[in-house]
Formats: structure tokens, sequence, C-alpha cells
């Protein structure tokens, strides 16, 4: 199991050193004692320590998009979405256009998508392939 030094800790979690001791002191960070007698916190420890501050941060609240540089927008509704432990994939009915979308699990999550739904596919690709049908 992997220990990390207080500064090696800091680092990680991008504060200063003294941001780390005093969260030992706190007893929000538990340390213990390399062979060198250095002080060290537990790698699952500061993991987990580092999750838990992310989930405590204030997420900014991004602005209303007034522009973009993708151009191929659909409006359309959600009728469909598959979550499984790590992906999601969400279908939009715009028109007469089915889109599908993979995306994060978390991501749908975040947008709260589900059936019903009115969403945005924009849509900006460096690879398109066309296909032409068959005319028999």
């Amino acid at each position: 199991m992997p220990h990390y030094r207080l500064k090696e800790a800091a680092e990680l979690l991008g504060v200063s050193d003294d941001t780390i001791r005093r969260w030992v002191d706190q007893g929000k960070l538990v340390v213990a004692h390399d062979a060198g007698g250095r002080q060290v916190i537990d790698g699952v420890q500061l993991a987990a320590y580092a999750h838990d501050l992310a989930l405590a941060a204030p997420r900014p609240q991004p602005l209303p998009v007034v522009s973009e540089s993708a151009r191929n927008r659909f409006v359309g509704l959600v009728t469909h979405v598959l979550r499984d432990t790590v992906m999601a994939q969400v279908e939009i009915q715009a028109g007469p256009h089915r889109i599908v979308s993979l995306m994060s699990r978390e991501a749908a999550d975040d947008l709260a998508l589900e059936p019903g739904v009115l969403a945005i596919a924009a849509v900006k690709s460096t690879n398109v392939v066309v296909e032409v049908p068959d005319h028999a």
C-alpha cells in the first residue's frame, strides 16, 4: 500500500505543505511514520480525502452560451437513456433525425438526462462518413 510524505500529498492535492499539516492537526488526515521516521499519509486515506474535497468544492456555474463553434445543433427530445456503471448511451429524436451519444454516466447524471427532457445535440467532427445507397 503506497504512502506519501506530506510534501507529496500537498502536491497531489494542489495545496501547500502547511495546509496538509493543518489538516493533520485538525484530525482530517492521519499520519504514520516511515522507516526513516518521516511523517507519511496512507494512499487510500489520501485518495478518499481528495474525493471528498472534490465533492465539497463549489462548482462554478457556467455562463449562458451565446456563441459556439459547432454549426450542427439538433434540438430534440431525449427518448432513451441506457446507463451502466461508467458510461451512458443517450438517444435524442430531433425531427426526422435520431442521434445517439455515448458519454460518461457522470455527465448524463449531471445533465439529468431522462426520456422527455429537451436537449441539444451539438455535433462537431473532423470525420464524417458518407454513404451512397444502392440504386438497384
